[in-house]
């Protein structure tokens, strides 16, 4: 068995049952090394839904932590009303994801957003989306997506010198579409689920799969998320 690690010699070392790879430092723009898509919706001050697109999400157990501009349409909407909907859209629906993800609720759009940013105040039509009345929470589901998320803020960090916050919100119902359901009851049947992910700024689909956690064959058999 080969172990990876790294040194900044310029060819692989080999010796010892070690491969040791070339490594060279970088300043990447960004460290979106893998995320899933999340469109959250938001109330706006009308009454309406906003929704905004984000590559920064994760969860752990029933808390969400989600990455907002703090100069953002949705993070103004949050501070003024606590309660959001974290939708996952599938791979399929990008095109639709891509369609409103230059655009903003906010009018006037901020001056460093206005070269790549316009204002659009409809973006369900825009991006063909389906409002959908949430049962804990004001802002709209968008019903086609098939994971979505009722939540309410929990606690807002600022983080990046306050040009960014990190917001916990707790997951108050979860809604998934049957037929990415599994047999086994509170489950999503993975064979089934094809989420949309963010790499670097570029989409892309699940791929094929390559293990399975120790715990999953334990809990739900070697098809379903744990």
């Amino acid at each position: 068995m080969y172990i990876v690690i790294g040194s900044f010699g310029p060819e692989p070392l080999v010796g010892h049952g070690v491969v040791v790879e070339p490594m060279t430092e970088i300043c990447p723009p960004v460290f979106y090394f893998g995320t899933p898509v999340v469109l959250v919706t938001t109330l706006n001050a009308d009454g309406s839904s906003n929704i905004s697109p984000l590559s920064s999400a994760w969860a752990l157990d029933n808390r969400y932590v989600l990455g907002f501009g703090n100069d953002g349409h949705a993070l103004a909407n949050l501070r003024r009303h606590p309660e959001l909907v974290i939708n996952l859209p599938a791979a399929h629906q990008v095109e639709a994801v891509e369609a409103i993800a230059p655009t903003t609720g906010s009018s006037p759009v901020p001056a460093h957003k206005r070269s790549s940013y316009r204002h659009v105040a409809d973006k369900w039509s825009l991006g063909g989306f389906t409002p959908q009345t949430s049962l804990d929470v004001a802002p709209a589901r968008i019903a086609d997506c098939p994971v979505q998320l009722e939540a309410r803020l929990v606690q807002e960090v600022r983080i990046a010198d306050g040009a960014a916050a990190a917001v916990e919100v707790a997951i108050t119902r979860t809604h998934v579409h049957a037929r990415i359901l599994s047999s086994t009851p509170n489950r999503i049947d993975t064979n089934r689920w094809r989420p949309l992910y963010y790499t670097f700024r570029h989409y892309f689909a699940q791929g094929e799969r390559v293990g399975v956690n120790f715990r999953a064959p334990l809990l739900d058999g070697p098809t379903v998320a744990s």
